[in-house]
């Protein structure tokens, strides 16, 4: 009876959905996707589209390089050379990756200049360093989270503070992570992550990214002024994001009787499109490039289309320490935060944010 009561158990999150206009001074679109660091996966939707245009197909292969560094001590990156040369000179990403963040140590460095560490009970004592329970700890707490700002470190490279990370990290406990790390620089480039790390394993790695045309959509009918939908006349914003779960999936829409796999179909009021364009791009994506790609889905309307909407979707690594800015993550049941734009033919857009329900409420 228990094993049946979990297996009803449906994860559960939180789901944020709002609507506003990209020309509007107080529009969130450009600071939802800054503050989303780690991006796993991007996909986009267009409707009433057989064949990508040269701009957006340039703009995606544009997309990378990010690296990965295979057992890189944690030292390495609170060094001052390493923060003078990328944290100071652009945005510089890390992440740990082959970690399970509700179980092992982790890391990650924010484009801000963040050290953030997700570290159980015995490794945080015997690093000495200050920090405050992890919110996913339950009521016996067994994980810690310390908040290292760099840029503060690198103003007095003599300070007690400084020395103290610095002797915790080298000495005390040598704490070394298999690595993602992305940087987008600003001004000339001086040095490269691969000519930096080359005394330690480096790959780079290129997004890998997949294009289709879907024949005869079955897409929902869609009024940007109506978040809620309306009866018989257009979906909500809540329809929307789960078809397009299903979309983005590839899972069959027809809701046969005899499919084992899938009873889901289309939200009604409906039409079908002849073709769609759909493309996901799959990697370490940094946030500036997804502000391009938005940028140029919005211009997509320069021009008449046939397509009254298109839609940009975002998903993070599962294993984060954060979803946005600073928020914790954790993974429990999904590890889910994500964000989804619908942008409409007059520059209006949906925007869906949701996260698991332990995570803080999206921005």
């Amino acid at each position: 009876m228990a094993t049946l009561c979990r297996l009803r158990e449906v994860p559960r999150h939180l789901l944020v959905c709002e609507k506003s206009n990209f020309g509007h001074d107080k529009s969130r679109h450009r600071h939802i996707v800054e503050t989303h660091y780690y991006n796993y996966r991007v996909s986009f939707l267009i409707p009433e589209c057989g064949i990508l245009s040269k701009e957006l197909k340039d703009l995606v292969m544009a997309f990378g390089p990010y690296y990965s560094v295979k057992d890189l001590p944690l030292h390495e990156l609170i060094t001052h050379e390493f923060i003078n040369t990328f944290v100071k000179k652009g945005s510089c990403s890390a992440l740990t990756y082959n970690t399970n963040i509700d179980e092992d140590n982790a890391a990650a460095l924010l484009p801000n200049g963040k050290l953030i560490l997700s570290l159980d009970k015995d490794t945080y004592e015997e690093t000495g360093l200050q920090g405050r329970p992890s919110r996913y700890s339950g009521r016996k707490i067994m994980k810690f989270i310390v908040s290292i700002d760099l840029m503060d470190l690198s103003f007095n490279p003599a300070s007690k503070k400084y020395e103290r990370v610095s002797w915790a990290f080298k000495e005390k406990k040598p704490l070394r992570f298999d690595f993602l790390l992305a940087w987008h620089q600003t001004g000339a480039e001086e040095s490269t992550l691969t000519s930096y790390f080359s005394s330690y394993r480096i790959q780079e790695h290129r997004p890998k990214i997949a294009m289709s045309t879907v024949a005869d959509l079955q897409c929902p009918v869609l009024r940007g002024s109506e978040l809620g939908g309306q009866p018989d006349a257009a979906c909500s914003a809540l329809e929307l994001f789960d078809w397009l779960g299903a979309v983005f999936s590839h899972a069959e829409l027809n809701n046969e009787p005899d499919s084992f796999l899938s009873s889901y179909c289309c939200p009604q009021p409906s039409t079908v499109v002849a073709r769609a364009s759909l493309c996901t791009v799959t990697g370490f994506i940094l946030p500036e490039k997804i502000c391009l790609l938005l940028e140029q889905l919005c211009r997509y309307f320069d021009e008449p289309k046939l397509a009254p909407w298109v839609t940009l979707a975002v998903q993070g690594f599962a294993d984060s320490p954060v979803s946005w800015r600073e928020n914790e993550h954790g993974f429990r049941r999904g590890g889910e935060h994500l964000y989804n734009f619908v942008i409409f033919n007059n520059r209006d857009y949906w925007l869906h944010m949701a996260v698991g329900a332990g995570d803080d409420c999206p921005p």
